[in-house]
Order: C-alpha cells, then structure tokens, then sequence
C-alpha cells in the first residue's frame, strides 16, 4: 500500500481555483495512510482513560463508592469532580450548567460521573464498570411535549420573530389551516469516534491531539478546567474522520478529561469511548415538535403565518440557543410570508444535552415551510410545485425576510425551472398519478423541493478567521489555517487557492495540522463557512507575501510594479523569466520577509437579537432536488427510484470536491428524515445507540438514478473567495423531497384528498400506519 500511495501521491497537480482536484488525502484514505488521532504513536508509558456514566435519567447521588474501581487490575486512579484543579465546568456558552463530572445529582443516563485512568484502555474500561452507585431517584422527562406539559424551563432565551400584522392577516384569509409535526433528531455518527490524547510539558504545559471541528474552543475549555491561561494549552487536529457539527463543543468532555489526567500524573493519556458510550454520552441533532397556522388565498399564495417552534435540548443549553434561533431563520425556506410570526422553545430535558449538527437547526425550520406548501396543496388540490413557485421570494419585491433581511441575490426560480425542465418533471409526476390510478401494492410518489440557506455565523463575531503562510526559500509553501479538515476537502479547497496567488502546482503548498500555536482564536470549523473564511485569509497572507515579492522585483531589476507577473511556476519581470522557486532565492537574499499572518472578517452583518433584525447573512446558497420513490402498501417498504439534484454553489472553487459534498449531504439529509430514529425508552435510557439499532443509509438506499449538478452558471455577487458559495450545510435540506415523494404515494391511498403529515423519520412503520388510516384500515 505504501507504494500505491507514493504512486498517486508523486502525481503532480497543477494549481488553480475553479478546477476538480482530488483531495489531498484521498490517497491517504484509501490506502489506510491517513493518520488520524488513535494513529499517533505513543510514548511509552502512555495511561488509557475511561468514563464512568450515570444509569439514571435523574437522580440524585446518595453515595458514589469508588473502592472496587481504584482497586481494579492496572488502574492508576480515578478521577472525580474534587480533582478537577480548576473549574468543573464546561459550559460553550458560559451558563455553568454542564459539569464534567456530575456532583450531587445526574441529569440524563449516561452523564459522566467519574473517569478510570489505568495501564491499558481494556482494564480501564473493566474497571468503570465497577463502580457503586446509591441513588434517590427523581421525575423525569425525556420527550419535548411532555416537558412542557410538566412546565420544565428553558435552557436559554427564547426568539421571536415578526414582521407584519398578523391577527388581522389571519383572520382576512380565505382559507386557513393549523398543523403539527413532529420532527426527530439524528446521531452524527462519525466514522471516527470521539478522541483526544493528552502530552503533558513542563510547567503547567499540555498538548492535546483532539477531533474537533473547533480548537480554540478545545483549548479555552480545557485551560478553564486546568485552571491555567489558554497559552499553556495547545490543541493540535491534522484530521477527523467525520464531523457534521458533532465535534464542535462535544470534544471538551474527552479533552479535558484526558488533560486533568495526564498532568496529575505526568503521562500521556488517551480517551476513546467505545461507540456506545459515545452515543450515549454525546449530543444529537434537536429533535423538534414545530406547531403551526397558515392562511392563504384560493391561488394558494400565503398571506400569513404563525408558527412554534419547540426542541428537546436537553439537560444544559449547549448550543441550543443559535441552534433554534437558526430554526426561525429559516422556517421561511424560498418562500416571502407578508405577515409572519415566529417563535422558539428551547425545552430541558432529562437526555444529553442536543448540539450541533450539519444544517445547525436549519432543516428543522426548513422543514415546516414544506409542510406547509404540502398542506396547501391538498387543500386546493394543486401540485404542491404550483404552491411552492407562486410563493417564491420575488426580485425587488416581496423580498424581506422574517427577520428583515432583504433578499438581494434570489435564483431559485431559475434554478427550479431549469431543474423541471432537465428531469421532465411534469411529465413524470403525470405518470405516476397514472401509475397509482391502476390501484395495486406498489404506489408512487414524486416531489420537487427547494432550498435557500443563509450562510454566516449568526453570532457576529465567529466571522473572522486567520492564516499563516510562509515561502520557504526553495520555493515551497507551508499552508496553516484555523478551519478543520473532517473529509470535507477544505484544506484543498484553501491549498488552491494559495496555490492561485502564487501561480504554483499545487503539490508545492504543504498543507499542516491545525493547531492553536499557530493560527489563535479560530471560529469553529461549521456554518458552511469554513471555504469562505479561511480561503480569505490564507489568501490576505499570500497577497502580502506576493506584494512584497513584487516590490523587491519592481526594485531590483528598474520595472515598474505592473511589469512583476507570476505565469505558471515562474516570474516574468519586464522580459526576464525566472523560474519560481529561484525568484524566491533571490528575494532571501535581499532579505524580503516570506511569511505573512493573514486575517479575514466577513463584511455587512449584523444581528440584534432583541429587536430579531438584521443581516445575519452574508449571502444565501439555493438549490432544488426531484426525488421519485416507490412504496410497499402492505409493509411500508420503500425505495428511492430517482433523484436529481441542481445546487448553486456560486463559482466553485473545486467541482469534483463540491459535488461529493452535495451527494453526501442529501444521503445524510435523506437518512434523517427516513430511517435515522433515536428511542428513548421508559427509563431515559437511549436505545438506539449502536450500529445495530440505529439505522443510517446503506449504499443500497441511495437512489438508484442519482443525477448531480452544479448550476455552473451561478457567480456570487458578493466578493466571497473566488465568488465561490459555501456547499457542506445547504443540500442536507434537499432529503425533503424524499419525505414529500413518500407523503404524495400515502396520499393516492384517498385519491390525494388530504396531506398525510408525516412525522419524520418517516419510518416504515410510520409509512405503514398512515396508509393504512388513509385506506380506512386501522383496527
């Protein structure tokens, strides 16, 4: 395998944005060379740790006997709340109400308790096991309507949004219906499981080799727990093997517990849970119970809305609080409300606390705005594409967003009608109305949805990034920056467009691990922005470099600035060519600085909360999918026949890279909504927290036509890196379609006289017991 990687890795690769170039470890991942964090090798004497965690949903803690567990083969110590030598808090938000250990009382099974720290990760693990718990247990709740029946808080402060009047709206409306669905929540389920391994230095030093989507946030926390300033912690994250918002806050726990140990005990020491624990322990995506009103006229064209928006969050606020106020932002998906009304419930629960994950809430609000459209159509027996298009945010009109937000770069329409016309929409959805007609087992459906999502952080000030750049003076590139490689091709997408400036192969860009002593406060590697912001300011640190580079030519050799061009690999100064890497020789010489710190802040957003106004977005992304699909009628069975997808992703910095982030995300997006389902059973204890019990898509789920393109002739109009779009969040919504194709084969069962409102997942099971009450046969 060695020789097959230095094979494909000794390939040389012209350099340059716009163009598919494979990922930088491609060859890596496929060979088995890709080093992730389990792959280090460790210094001798490394110590394992494991966690202890609570099997209570809630409950106080009588008595906690640790006897048998300090006992165990192999244990060094064990390590609770009263040795955490700084803060027992780990808290991304700064509410203090998330321990690292629990004291005095658990909130959800599964809680850590205690960690093992022994000679090997086996006799650790034994040894948590051993444990003696006394518990007094008390009420809990684990589903979001029952918390607020039984008037739990909430973790954080409401949103409300609102923008026209409307109980008068309402009440004029010709037609008005009320609904509620229920939407479920989703397991990351990263290949790579949590992780971290702690070095300890001298004094009060510690390097951490973490998978995490956010290394600053890594760092504070564990100098928080240390009770040390963050310049003595270093996070360090060549790559992870997966992500999908689930490595943003939830690192902290394996972080900072393998960080107190190895500093008590001057070891190194490393955390791994087995997938279990880690499914158990760690948060989801928000699972919400979204309550709705819509008025509209006989076209079916909305005149107002008003909506609820409620989400199991969990014991602690995490980030729930940007999670459902994200939920708000985008309950409007494509679609102008004259008169809206939106509101959040961040509801505690007794189950871990929900985080992030890919789409960040968006795609539970995304997700009524479809429902909604469906509901308008069976209503006033249309196809739901008529409502969704007579909805549609206009140009120069009908353009303000609930959060007052002008729409100034709106294509869907374009990118809706280039879709029907390249997949024959009309003509398929007519025969499947033909193919259900017939009656038999075997029903269909098709859908069109589409998708507008805001890209920016909406907390303001995670919109910057840095980068460091240096050329060393043989010509070659040493690339770092604050964004985080999780298989989603960034570190390319960045190499590239160093690369650009340069005019260089792009093997001459050497792409390192991030790392917290190279590039401070970085923003999470999330919110699609990870291209956006680190290509900027890797590409403000190359600028500076190049511009010096010019200058000393300009100089040297009695040319004017404009006369200094840099042509593939070389320099062309006035008629003299000289080839790169001498060029930069030459520059060393004459003592020209070749390194440079770039920094980029996104420009024009703004948020004020309280008012719920703003800008919160710096652009938005669009796109549209067609999914057909299949059903069993006397199982629920189903399969995705056909999906086309056309995604706007401005001009892409690499195509090859963006169009795999588009298919995996409508796979992801297609699994939450169809076979993804966490169970809480009536002890709070998650069931469904293995491979064997929780479902994501095979390969054989897939469509089995799946047909993928970008809307090449899309620019950004903002000066985005190469007026590029973002790609990882926006197509995650496009799975809707896969939900609506299933609720239009439900629907045939009554000759499409009602929407079938689906809950999501839309499981076999639940297919199954809504045919069967639209076909009058529930028992």
């Amino acid at each position: 395998m060695q020789k097959i990687a230095e094979k494909i890795g000794a390939e040389a690769i012209r350099g340059g944005v716009h163009l598919s170039q494979r990922h930088d470890s491609a060859h890596k991942h496929v060979t088995g060379l890709a080093e992730y964090t389990d792959d280090i090798p460790e210094p001798a004497g490394t110590l394992h740790a494991y966690l202890g965690l609570s099997d209570r949903a809630h409950a106080e803690i009588v008595s906690m006997d640790l006897a048998a567990v300090r006992a165990a083969p192999g244990v060094i110590g064990v390590l609770t709340a009263a040795d955490v030598p700084g803060h027992n808090d780990i808290s991304p938000v700064g509410k203090h109400d998330d321990p690292l250990f629990a004291t005095g009382k658990v909130e959800f099974h599964g809680q850590q308790m205690f960690a093992v720290i022994a000679e090997t990760r086996d006799q650790a693990r034994r040894a948590a096991k051993l444990a003696k718990v006394d518990y007094r247990d008390l009420p809990f709740v684990t589903d979001v309507a029952e918390a607020m029946k039984a008037n739990y808080p909430f973790v954080t402060e409401p949103l409300k949004l609102e923008r026209g009047e409307v109980e008068p709206a309402m009440a004029a409306a010709p037609h008005r219906l009320k609904g509620a669905m229920r939407v479920g929540g989703q397991d990351h389920f990263y290949l790579e499981g949590m992780i971290a391994f702690a070095v300890p230095g001298e004094d009060d030093e510690v390097t951490v080799y973490s998978s995490t989507q956010h290394p600053s946030e890594v760092q504070h926390m564990v100098a928080h727990v240390l009770g040390v300033p963050s310049n003595a912690v270093t996070i360090v994250v060549r790559r992870m093997g997966g992500g999908f918002g689930g490595k943003e806050t939830q690192p902290n726990i394996f972080a900072s517990v393998a960080a107190i140990a190895a500093k008590k005990w001057r070891r190194a020491v490393k955390l791994r849970p087995d997938r279990d624990d880690d499914m158990v322990a760690t948060g989801k995506r928000h699972d919400f119970l979204n309550e709705y009103e819509v008025g509209f006229d006989d076209d079916g064209r909305i005149l107002a809305v008003d909506g609820t928006f409620a989400a199991r969050c969990g014991f602690s606020a995490d980030l729930s609080g940007p999670v459902t106020d994200r939920a708000l932002f985008h309950a409007d998906n494509a679609y102008f409300y004259p008169a809206v009304r939106l509101r959040s419930k961040p509801m505690k629960t007794n189950t871990v606390s929900n985080t992030a994950f890919r789409g960040f809430g968006g795609p539970q609000g995304l997700i009524i705005a479809e429902r909604i459209m469906e509901e308008i159509a069976y209503a006033l027996g249309k196809d739901p594409l008529e409502v969704r298009r007579a909805n549609f945010y206009g140009q120069g009109e009908r353009n303000v967003t609930p959060y007052h937000q002008t729409v100034t770069d709106n294509i869907i329409d374009r990118v809706v009608d280039e879709l029907v016309e390249s997949t024959d929409y009309a003509a398929r959805r007519q025969a499947v109305i033909d193919w259900n007609a017939k009656g038999g087992v075997i029903r269909k459906g098709i859908a069109l949805t589409p998708v507008k999502f805001g890209i920016s952080f909406t907390a303001t000030w995670y919109n910057q990034a840095g980068a460091l750049v240096h050329v060393y003076n043989d010509g070659s590139v040493h690339l770092n920056h604050g964004g985080t490689e999780m298989g989603q091709g960034l570190f390319t997408k960045v190499a590239q467009v160093v690369a650009d400036v340069f005019q260089i192969d792009l093997d001459r860009v050497k792409i390192t691990a991030t790392t917290t002593a190279k590039v401070p406060n970085t923003s999470a590697t999330a919110a699609s922005s990870g291209s956006d912001l680190n290509g900027m300011a890797a590409e403000n640190a190359a600028q500076q470099i190049k511009d010096r580079l010019i200058d000393f030519a300009a100089e040297k050799y009695s040319v004017d600035r404009d006369q200094v061009v840099f042509q593939p690999n070389a320099v062309l100064v006035g008629n003299r060519r000289v080839a790169f890497d001498d060029f930069v020789k030459e520059a060393y010489m004459a003592r020209v600085h070749l390194s440079a710190a770039g920094f980029y802040k996104t420009p024009e957003i703004h948020w004020d909360r309280a008012a719920g106004k703003g800008r919160p977005f710096y652009y938005f992304a669009y796109g549209a999918a067609v999914s057909e699909v299949s059903v069993d009628t006397l199982t629920g069975e189903y399969v995705v026949d056909r999906t086309d997808i056309l995604h706007d992703v401005g001009r892409s910095l690499n195509p090859a890279v963006d169009k795999g982030q588009v298919e995996g995300a409508f796979v992801q997006g297609m699994g939450w909504l169809t076979t993804e389902e966490l169970w809480w059973d009536d002890k709070g204890r998650l069931r469904t927290h293995a491979p064997s019990t929780y479902k994501i898509p095979l390969a054989g789920d897939r469509p089995a036509i799946f047909n993928v393109r970008l809307a090449e002739w899309s620019v950004n109009k903002e000066p985005t890196i190469r007026r590029s779009k973002a790609v990882g969040e926006p197509p995650f919504m496009l799975g809707i379609s896969v939900l609506e194709a299933l609720s239009m084969a439900v629907a045939s069962l009554a000759g499409y006289a009602e929407c079938p409102r689906l809950d999501a997942p839309a499981t076999p099971e639940r297919v199954l017991r809504a045919m069967d009450r639209l076909a009058g046969r529930e028992a």
